[in-house]
Protein backbone atom coordinates (compact mmCIF):
# COMPACT_ATOMS: atom_id res chain seq x y z
CA UNK A 1 0.00 0.00 0.00
CA UNK A 2 1.44 3.72 -0.70
CA UNK A 3 2.00 6.52 1.44
CA UNK A 4 -1.29 8.86 1.85
CA UNK A 5 -1.32 11.25 -0.74
CA UNK A 6 -3.50 14.45 -1.68
CA UNK A 7 -5.81 14.07 -4.61
CA UNK A 8 -7.67 16.31 -6.45
CA UNK A 9 -10.33 15.23 -8.60
CA UNK A 10 -10.61 17.69 -11.51
CA UNK A 11 -13.43 17.87 -14.04
CA UNK A 12 -16.36 19.78 -15.29
CA UNK A 13 -18.94 16.52 -14.76
CA UNK A 14 -20.12 16.01 -11.03
CA UNK A 15 -22.70 16.22 -8.79
CA UNK A 16 -25.46 17.68 -8.79
CA UNK A 17 -25.74 16.25 -12.61
CA UNK A 18 -25.60 12.27 -12.49
CA UNK A 19 -24.29 10.22 -14.90
CA UNK A 20 -21.04 7.83 -15.45
CA UNK A 21 -18.50 10.22 -15.00
CA UNK A 22 -19.86 11.71 -11.88
CA UNK A 23 -20.72 8.38 -10.35
CA UNK A 24 -17.14 7.20 -10.90
CA UNK A 25 -15.55 9.99 -10.00
CA UNK A 26 -17.76 9.95 -6.29
CA UNK A 27 -17.00 6.21 -5.79
CA UNK A 28 -13.50 6.28 -6.53
CA UNK A 29 -12.79 9.75 -4.25
CA UNK A 30 -15.08 7.19 -1.53
CA UNK A 31 -12.52 4.23 -2.13
CA UNK A 32 -8.92 6.28 -1.94
CA UNK A 33 -10.61 8.18 1.34
CA UNK A 34 -11.24 4.76 2.93
CA UNK A 35 -7.61 4.01 2.00
CA UNK A 36 -6.39 6.82 3.75
CA UNK A 37 -5.64 9.10 0.95
CA UNK A 38 -6.80 12.91 1.52
CA UNK A 39 -9.51 13.63 -1.73
CA UNK A 40 -11.15 16.55 -2.89
CA UNK A 41 -12.91 17.86 -6.17
CA UNK A 42 -12.81 21.02 -8.40
CA UNK A 43 -15.24 21.64 -10.47
CA UNK A 44 -17.48 24.40 -11.61
CA UNK A 45 -20.68 26.20 -10.53
CA UNK A 46 -24.36 25.24 -11.12
CA UNK A 47 -26.84 27.71 -10.78
CA UNK A 48 -28.59 29.49 -8.88
CA UNK A 49 -26.16 29.19 -5.57
CA UNK A 50 -23.40 26.19 -5.82
CA UNK A 51 -20.66 27.81 -5.88
CA UNK A 52 -17.77 27.69 -3.28
CA UNK A 53 -16.97 25.00 -0.90
CA UNK A 54 -19.12 22.25 -0.29
CA UNK A 55 -19.50 18.69 1.65
CA UNK A 56 -20.16 15.21 0.23
CA UNK A 57 -20.52 12.12 2.86
CA UNK A 58 -18.40 10.54 3.91
CA UNK A 59 -15.77 13.51 3.72
CA UNK A 60 -15.45 14.83 0.07
CA UNK A 61 -14.75 18.12 0.13
CA UNK A 62 -15.68 19.96 -3.18
CA UNK A 63 -15.01 23.52 -4.86
CA UNK A 64 -17.70 24.85 -7.04
CA UNK A 65 -15.42 27.49 -8.64
CA UNK A 66 -17.72 30.39 -10.29
CA UNK A 67 -17.63 28.91 -14.40
CA UNK A 68 -20.50 28.26 -15.59
CA UNK A 69 -21.01 25.67 -18.79
CA UNK A 70 -21.82 26.28 -21.90
CA UNK A 71 -23.03 23.47 -23.01
CA UNK A 72 -23.82 19.49 -22.23
CA UNK A 73 -22.49 20.50 -18.16
CA UNK A 74 -19.02 21.61 -19.88
CA UNK A 75 -17.58 25.11 -19.49
CA UNK A 76 -15.69 27.34 -22.19
CA UNK A 77 -11.94 26.19 -22.99
CA UNK A 78 -10.36 29.39 -21.69
CA UNK A 79 -6.53 28.48 -20.92
CA UNK A 80 -5.90 30.92 -18.29
CA UNK A 81 -8.93 32.03 -16.50
CA UNK A 82 -8.87 29.41 -13.99
CA UNK A 83 -5.82 29.36 -13.25
CA UNK A 84 -5.67 31.62 -10.18
CA UNK A 85 -8.80 29.41 -8.63
CA UNK A 86 -6.56 26.74 -9.14
CA UNK A 87 -3.43 27.83 -8.25
CA UNK A 88 -5.02 29.02 -4.19
CA UNK A 89 -6.75 26.04 -4.06
CA UNK A 90 -4.22 23.43 -4.98
CA UNK A 91 -1.58 25.04 -3.39
CA UNK A 92 -3.93 25.48 0.09
CA UNK A 93 -5.10 21.91 0.11
CA UNK A 94 -1.40 21.01 -0.31
CA UNK A 95 -2.08 19.04 -3.35
CA UNK A 96 0.28 16.01 -4.86
CA UNK A 97 -1.72 14.44 -7.65
CA UNK A 98 -4.93 15.57 -9.61
CA UNK A 99 -6.72 13.46 -11.56
CA UNK A 100 -8.76 14.86 -14.59
CA UNK A 101 -11.62 13.13 -16.15
CA UNK A 102 -13.15 13.04 -19.56
CA UNK A 103 -12.10 14.05 -22.90
CA UNK A 104 -14.73 17.31 -23.17
CA UNK A 105 -14.17 18.68 -19.72
CA UNK A 106 -12.35 22.27 -20.24
CA UNK A 107 -11.38 22.74 -16.45
CA UNK A 108 -9.76 19.05 -16.53
CA UNK A 109 -7.39 20.16 -19.69
CA UNK A 110 -6.57 23.47 -17.92
CA UNK A 111 -6.17 21.42 -14.37
CA UNK A 112 -3.21 19.38 -16.17
CA UNK A 113 -1.69 22.39 -18.18
CA UNK A 114 -1.39 24.68 -14.92
CA UNK A 115 -0.17 21.47 -12.41
CA UNK A 116 3.51 21.15 -13.66
CA UNK A 117 3.86 24.59 -12.68
CA UNK A 118 3.62 23.58 -8.83
CA UNK A 119 5.29 20.58 -8.90
CA UNK A 120 2.18 18.68 -8.99
CA UNK A 121 1.96 15.40 -11.15
CA UNK A 122 -1.16 14.73 -13.13
CA UNK A 123 -2.83 11.40 -14.32
CA UNK A 124 -6.15 11.33 -17.19
CA UNK A 125 -8.54 9.03 -17.23
CA UNK A 126 -10.72 9.48 -20.78
CA UNK A 127 -14.32 8.22 -20.43
CA UNK A 128 -15.65 8.12 -23.73
CA UNK A 129 -14.91 7.34 -27.79
CA UNK A 130 -15.12 9.92 -29.83
CA UNK A 131 -14.64 10.00 -33.93
CA UNK A 132 -11.82 10.74 -36.44
CA UNK A 133 -13.67 12.70 -39.04
CA UNK A 134 -16.29 15.67 -38.41
CA UNK A 135 -15.17 19.22 -37.28
CA UNK A 136 -15.69 18.91 -33.25
CA UNK A 137 -13.81 15.30 -32.83
CA UNK A 138 -10.64 16.82 -35.18
CA UNK A 139 -10.67 20.09 -32.73
CA UNK A 140 -11.37 18.12 -29.13
CA UNK A 141 -8.88 15.58 -30.79
CA UNK A 142 -6.01 18.29 -30.99
CA UNK A 143 -6.98 19.92 -27.67
CA UNK A 144 -6.73 15.98 -26.18
CA UNK A 145 -3.15 15.88 -27.82
CA UNK A 146 -1.70 18.79 -26.61
CA UNK A 147 -2.60 17.80 -22.47
CA UNK A 148 -2.05 14.55 -23.20
CA UNK A 149 1.94 15.57 -24.02
CA UNK A 150 2.14 16.32 -20.79
CA UNK A 151 0.29 14.44 -18.38
CA UNK A 152 2.11 11.89 -16.09
CA UNK A 153 -0.23 8.54 -17.06
CA UNK A 154 -3.65 8.06 -18.86
CA UNK A 155 -6.35 5.37 -17.60
CA UNK A 156 -8.67 4.07 -19.89
CA UNK A 157 -11.91 2.02 -18.69
CA UNK A 158 -11.84 -0.47 -21.60
CA UNK A 159 -9.02 -1.92 -23.86
CA UNK A 160 -11.24 -0.43 -26.81
CA UNK A 161 -11.06 2.73 -25.06
CA UNK A 162 -7.30 2.46 -24.97
CA UNK A 163 -6.95 2.00 -28.62
CA UNK A 164 -9.05 5.19 -29.34
CA UNK A 165 -7.23 7.27 -26.79
CA UNK A 166 -4.03 6.40 -28.40
CA UNK A 167 -4.98 7.28 -31.69
CA UNK A 168 -6.97 10.62 -30.53
CA UNK A 169 -4.00 11.83 -28.22
CA UNK A 170 -0.73 10.38 -30.37
CA UNK A 171 0.37 8.15 -27.36
CA UNK A 172 3.26 6.33 -29.23
CA UNK A 173 6.62 7.16 -30.02
CA UNK A 174 9.51 5.47 -31.95
CA UNK A 175 10.93 1.56 -30.77
CA UNK A 176 14.65 2.04 -29.46
CA UNK A 177 14.85 -1.05 -31.12
CA UNK A 178 13.42 -0.23 -34.64
CA UNK A 179 12.83 3.34 -35.22
CA UNK A 180 10.61 2.63 -38.58
CA UNK A 181 8.05 1.11 -35.06
CA UNK A 182 5.39 2.94 -33.38
CA UNK A 183 5.15 1.71 -29.92
CA UNK A 184 2.24 2.40 -27.34
CA UNK A 185 3.20 4.82 -24.45
CA UNK A 186 4.21 2.50 -21.02
CA UNK A 187 2.01 5.36 -18.63
CA UNK A 188 -1.58 4.22 -20.35
CA UNK A 189 -3.75 1.65 -18.34
CA UNK A 190 -6.82 -0.18 -18.55
CA UNK A 191 -8.96 -0.02 -15.54
CA UNK A 192 -12.95 -0.48 -15.78
CA UNK A 193 -15.62 0.96 -14.17
CA UNK A 194 -17.74 -0.59 -11.28
CA UNK A 195 -20.60 -0.35 -9.21
CA UNK A 196 -22.20 -1.31 -5.82
CA UNK A 197 -23.72 -4.47 -6.78
CA UNK A 198 -25.45 -4.47 -3.23
CA UNK A 199 -27.66 -1.26 -4.60
CA UNK A 200 -28.74 -3.14 -8.07
CA UNK A 201 -30.21 -6.57 -6.08
CA UNK A 202 -33.04 -8.37 -8.36
CA UNK A 203 -36.70 -7.63 -7.46
CA UNK A 204 -39.29 -10.82 -7.06
CA UNK A 205 -39.42 -13.15 -9.85
CA UNK A 206 -41.89 -11.76 -12.79
CA UNK A 207 -43.85 -13.60 -14.74
CA UNK A 208 -43.48 -14.04 -18.54
CA UNK A 209 -47.12 -12.96 -19.84
CA UNK A 210 -45.79 -9.81 -20.12
CA UNK A 211 -42.11 -8.87 -20.73
CA UNK A 212 -41.10 -5.38 -20.14
CA UNK A 213 -38.16 -4.65 -22.17
CA UNK A 214 -36.08 -1.45 -20.03
CA UNK A 215 -34.25 1.60 -22.03
CA UNK A 216 -32.40 4.09 -19.42
CA UNK A 217 -30.12 6.45 -21.73
CA UNK A 218 -30.04 10.01 -22.45
CA UNK A 219 -32.43 10.47 -25.57
CA UNK A 220 -29.45 11.54 -27.91
CA UNK A 221 -28.09 10.29 -31.69
CA UNK A 222 -25.10 9.09 -29.72
CA UNK A 223 -27.22 6.79 -27.98
CA UNK A 224 -28.68 5.44 -30.74
CA UNK A 225 -32.22 6.63 -30.05
CA UNK A 226 -33.31 6.74 -33.57
CA UNK A 227 -32.47 3.11 -33.71
CA UNK A 228 -34.92 2.77 -31.28
CA UNK A 229 -37.47 5.14 -32.78
CA UNK A 230 -37.26 2.48 -35.74
CA UNK A 231 -37.29 -1.08 -34.32
CA UNK A 232 -40.11 -0.44 -31.13
CA UNK A 233 -43.04 -0.36 -33.20
CA UNK A 234 -41.64 -3.67 -35.38
CA UNK A 235 -41.26 -5.73 -31.88
CA UNK A 236 -44.39 -4.25 -30.37
CA UNK A 237 -46.22 -5.27 -33.47
CA UNK A 238 -44.20 -9.21 -33.80
CA UNK A 239 -44.67 -9.74 -29.81
CA UNK A 240 -48.37 -8.70 -28.20
CA UNK A 241 -47.09 -9.46 -25.31
CA UNK A 242 -43.88 -6.69 -25.27
CA UNK A 243 -44.03 -3.29 -23.34
CA UNK A 244 -40.90 -0.84 -23.33
CA UNK A 245 -39.99 1.39 -20.30
CA UNK A 246 -38.14 4.26 -21.51
CA UNK A 247 -36.50 6.59 -19.14
CA UNK A 248 -34.17 9.43 -19.69
CA UNK A 249 -34.22 12.71 -21.20
CA UNK A 250 -32.61 14.77 -24.23
CA UNK A 251 -33.24 16.14 -28.07
CA UNK A 252 -34.81 12.88 -29.20
CA UNK A 253 -37.52 12.60 -26.93
CA UNK A 254 -39.78 14.26 -29.21
CA UNK A 255 -38.62 11.84 -32.02
CA UNK A 256 -40.06 8.97 -29.62
CA UNK A 257 -43.37 10.83 -28.62
CA UNK A 258 -44.20 11.70 -32.28
CA UNK A 259 -43.47 7.79 -33.18
CA UNK A 260 -45.42 6.38 -30.13
CA UNK A 261 -48.60 9.27 -31.54
CA UNK A 262 -47.89 7.33 -35.47
CA UNK A 263 -48.62 4.13 -34.27
CA UNK A 264 -50.42 4.67 -31.45
CA UNK A 265 -48.51 2.77 -28.74
CA UNK A 266 -49.40 4.68 -25.59
CA UNK A 267 -50.26 1.88 -24.15
CA UNK A 268 -46.98 -0.37 -25.06
CA UNK A 269 -44.50 2.55 -24.50
CA UNK A 270 -43.74 4.44 -21.18
CA UNK A 271 -41.81 7.29 -21.23
CA UNK A 272 -40.60 8.48 -17.52
CA UNK A 273 -38.92 11.38 -18.75
CA UNK A 274 -35.96 11.83 -16.53
CA UNK A 275 -34.91 9.28 -13.50
CA UNK A 276 -32.65 9.95 -10.35
CA UNK A 277 -29.89 7.15 -10.07
CA UNK A 278 -31.03 6.51 -6.67
CA UNK A 279 -33.99 5.86 -8.67
CA UNK A 280 -32.42 3.58 -11.17
CA UNK A 281 -33.46 0.02 -9.50
CA UNK A 282 -36.53 0.71 -9.14
CA UNK A 283 -37.33 1.01 -12.69
CA UNK A 284 -34.86 -1.63 -13.46
CA UNK A 285 -36.61 -4.61 -11.86
CA UNK A 286 -39.85 -3.62 -13.66
CA UNK A 287 -38.49 -5.46 -16.42
CA UNK A 288 -36.90 -8.80 -18.05
CA UNK A 289 -34.57 -7.25 -20.66
CA UNK A 290 -32.36 -4.60 -20.75
CA UNK A 291 -31.64 -2.59 -24.29
CA UNK A 292 -28.79 -0.75 -25.49
CA UNK A 293 -29.10 0.74 -28.82
CA UNK A 294 -25.84 3.11 -28.58
CA UNK A 295 -23.98 3.83 -31.75
CA UNK A 296 -20.66 4.20 -29.35
CA UNK A 297 -19.49 3.12 -26.18
CA UNK A 298 -16.63 3.43 -24.32
CA UNK A 299 -17.77 1.10 -21.37
CA UNK A 300 -21.45 1.20 -20.90
CA UNK A 301 -22.32 1.11 -16.72
CA UNK A 302 -25.87 1.35 -17.72
CA UNK A 303 -25.59 -2.54 -18.98
CA UNK A 304 -23.38 -3.37 -16.08
CA UNK A 305 -25.97 -1.71 -13.75
CA UNK A 306 -29.14 -3.62 -15.61
CA UNK A 307 -27.25 -7.13 -15.38
CA UNK A 308 -26.76 -6.73 -12.19
CA UNK A 309 -30.19 -6.38 -11.40
CA UNK A 310 -30.87 -8.89 -13.04
CA UNK A 311 -32.03 -8.28 -16.48
CA UNK A 312 -30.64 -10.32 -19.75
CA UNK A 313 -29.16 -7.50 -21.96
CA UNK A 314 -29.48 -7.13 -25.59
CA UNK A 315 -26.92 -4.11 -27.10
CA UNK A 316 -25.12 -3.40 -30.35
CA UNK A 317 -21.89 -4.44 -30.59
CA UNK A 318 -20.17 -1.21 -30.75
CA UNK A 319 -16.89 0.25 -28.57
CA UNK A 320 -15.94 -1.34 -25.69
CA UNK A 321 -19.33 -3.49 -24.89
CA UNK A 322 -18.05 -6.57 -25.74
CA UNK A 323 -16.09 -6.40 -22.76
CA UNK A 324 -18.84 -5.98 -19.98
CA UNK A 325 -20.53 -9.10 -20.06
CA UNK A 326 -19.90 -12.78 -21.01
CA UNK A 327 -21.83 -13.89 -23.81
CA UNK A 328 -24.26 -16.13 -22.43
CA UNK A 329 -25.91 -12.78 -20.36
CA UNK A 330 -26.43 -10.46 -23.65
CA UNK A 331 -27.15 -10.38 -26.83
CA UNK A 332 -25.23 -8.34 -29.43
CA UNK A 333 -26.59 -6.67 -32.65
CA UNK A 334 -25.21 -4.61 -35.40
CA UNK A 335 -26.44 -1.03 -35.31
CA UNK A 336 -28.59 -1.42 -37.89
CA UNK A 337 -32.20 -1.56 -38.02
CA UNK A 338 -33.15 -5.66 -38.71
CA UNK A 339 -29.96 -6.71 -36.59
CA UNK A 340 -31.42 -4.98 -33.56
CA UNK A 341 -35.26 -6.97 -33.66
CA UNK A 342 -33.41 -10.23 -34.52
CA UNK A 343 -31.37 -9.71 -31.65
CA UNK A 344 -34.40 -8.70 -29.48
CA UNK A 345 -36.45 -11.51 -30.45
CA UNK A 346 -33.67 -13.64 -29.45
CA UNK A 347 -33.73 -12.41 -26.29
CA UNK A 348 -37.28 -12.61 -25.88
CA UNK A 349 -37.40 -16.22 -26.86
CA UNK A 350 -34.36 -16.70 -23.84
CA UNK A 351 -36.84 -14.93 -21.08
CA UNK A 352 -39.87 -16.74 -21.99
CA UNK A 353 -38.03 -20.34 -22.09
CA UNK A 354 -36.62 -19.60 -18.19
CA UNK A 355 -32.85 -19.69 -19.63
CA UNK A 356 -31.94 -16.77 -17.86
CA UNK A 357 -31.48 -16.85 -14.09
CA UNK A 358 -31.74 -13.19 -12.68
CA UNK A 359 -30.05 -14.01 -8.81
CA UNK A 360 -27.22 -16.11 -10.94
CA UNK A 361 -26.55 -13.04 -13.19
CA UNK A 362 -26.28 -10.73 -10.36
CA UNK A 363 -23.65 -12.91 -8.22
CA UNK A 364 -21.65 -13.43 -11.19
CA UNK A 365 -21.39 -9.25 -11.86
CA UNK A 366 -20.33 -9.00 -7.90
CA UNK A 367 -17.49 -11.19 -8.46
CA UNK A 368 -16.84 -9.01 -11.88
CA UNK A 369 -16.95 -4.99 -10.59
CA UNK A 370 -16.29 -4.06 -7.32
CA UNK A 371 -15.18 -0.01 -6.61
CA UNK A 372 -12.10 -1.71 -4.23
CA UNK A 373 -10.24 -3.26 -6.84
CA UNK A 374 -10.65 -0.35 -9.04
CA UNK A 375 -9.23 2.05 -6.34
CA UNK A 376 -6.22 -0.34 -5.67
CA UNK A 377 -5.69 -0.48 -9.26
CA UNK A 378 -5.48 3.32 -9.47
CA UNK A 379 -3.49 3.54 -6.29
CA UNK A 380 -0.41 1.43 -8.27
CA UNK A 381 -0.90 4.17 -10.97
CA UNK A 382 -0.78 7.34 -8.31
CA UNK A 383 2.78 5.49 -6.95
CA UNK A 384 4.10 5.00 -10.55
CA UNK A 385 3.17 8.60 -11.34
CA UNK A 386 4.89 9.85 -7.97
CA UNK A 387 7.97 8.13 -8.20
CA UNK A 388 8.64 9.06 -11.71
CA UNK A 389 10.58 11.79 -13.34
CA UNK A 390 9.19 14.88 -13.09
CA UNK A 391 8.49 16.60 -16.62
CA UNK A 392 10.20 20.07 -16.73
CA UNK A 393 9.10 23.41 -18.90
CA UNK A 394 11.99 23.11 -21.48
CA UNK A 395 10.73 19.09 -21.88
CA UNK A 396 6.86 20.45 -22.38
CA UNK A 397 7.92 22.88 -24.88
CA UNK A 398 9.62 20.70 -27.09
CA UNK A 399 6.89 18.06 -27.08
CA UNK A 400 5.40 20.04 -30.51
CA UNK A 401 2.36 19.46 -32.17
CA UNK A 402 3.13 20.06 -35.66
CA UNK A 403 3.91 22.80 -37.96
CA UNK A 404 0.64 24.75 -37.09
CA UNK A 405 -0.51 23.34 -33.66
CA UNK A 406 2.79 23.04 -32.18
CA UNK A 407 3.45 26.72 -32.24
CA UNK A 408 0.20 27.44 -31.09
CA UNK A 409 0.51 25.57 -27.95
CA UNK A 410 4.26 26.92 -27.25
CA UNK A 411 3.42 30.64 -26.85
CA UNK A 412 0.11 28.93 -24.25
CA UNK A 413 2.95 27.24 -22.08
CA UNK A 414 4.87 30.28 -22.23
CA UNK A 415 2.22 32.41 -21.42
CA UNK A 416 1.13 30.49 -18.92
CA UNK A 417 4.29 30.67 -17.11
CA UNK A 418 4.23 34.17 -17.36
CA UNK A 419 0.97 34.38 -16.06
CA UNK A 420 1.85 31.95 -12.80
CA UNK A 421 4.89 34.52 -12.02
CA UNK A 422 2.52 37.23 -12.27
CA UNK A 423 0.60 35.60 -9.74
CA UNK A 424 3.50 33.78 -7.24
CA UNK A 425 4.01 37.81 -7.43
CA UNK A 426 0.52 39.18 -6.84
CA UNK A 427 -0.33 36.69 -4.04
CA UNK A 428 2.21 35.37 -2.65
CA UNK A 429 2.38 31.96 -1.17
CA UNK A 430 3.03 33.16 2.30
CA UNK A 431 -0.48 34.94 2.17
CA UNK A 432 -2.29 32.20 1.55
CA UNK A 433 -4.66 30.77 4.13
CA UNK A 434 -3.57 26.89 4.21
CA UNK A 435 -5.96 23.71 5.48
CA UNK A 436 -3.97 23.07 8.18
CA UNK A 437 -6.81 20.39 9.05
CA UNK A 438 -8.74 17.50 7.87
CA UNK A 439 -10.78 14.45 8.72
CA UNK A 440 -8.32 12.00 10.14
CA UNK A 441 -8.63 8.72 9.81
CA UNK A 442 -10.67 7.86 13.18
CA UNK A 443 -13.49 10.41 12.60
CA UNK A 444 -13.67 9.21 9.02
CA UNK A 445 -13.99 5.67 10.60
CA UNK A 446 -16.65 7.23 12.96
CA UNK A 447 -19.18 8.83 9.76
CA UNK A 448 -18.24 6.25 7.63
CA UNK A 449 -19.85 3.50 10.36
CA UNK A 450 -23.09 5.40 10.89
CA UNK A 451 -22.63 5.89 6.72
CA UNK A 452 -23.50 2.17 6.77
CA UNK A 453 -25.73 1.43 9.39
CA UNK A 454 -28.47 3.96 8.25
CA UNK A 455 -27.85 1.90 4.91
CA UNK A 456 -27.88 5.52 2.76
CA UNK A 457 -26.64 4.36 -0.36
CA UNK A 458 -23.94 6.99 -2.27
CA UNK A 459 -26.44 7.68 -5.43
CA UNK A 460 -29.13 8.67 -2.03
CA UNK A 461 -26.68 11.05 -0.92
CA UNK A 462 -25.65 12.61 -4.28
CA UNK A 463 -29.75 13.00 -4.92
Amino acid sequence: MMDPISIAMISDFFHPNVGGVENHIYMLSAKLIHKGHKVIVITHSHAPDRVGVRWLLPSLKVYYIPFLPIASSATLPNFFTSLPYLRTILLREHIHLIHAHASLSSIGHEGILHSHLMGIRTVFTDHSLFGFDDAASILTNKLLAGTLRNVDAVICVSHTGRENTVLRGELFERSEDDPSRLVVRENVYVIPNALVADQFKPGPPRSTETINIIVLSRLAYRKGIDLLVATAPRICAAFPNVKFIVGGDGPKLIDLLQMREKYLLQDRIELLGPVRHGDVRSVLIQGSIFMNTSLTESFGIAILEAACAGLYVVSTKVGGVPEILPEDMISFAAPEEDDVVRAISEAIEIVMAGKHDPLRAHERVRTFYDWEDVATRTEVVYDTVIKSPQMELWERIQRQLGPFAGPIYTIILIVDCVFFLFLEWWMPREDLHYVTHHWDQAKYKEVRSLFACSEISAHNVLD
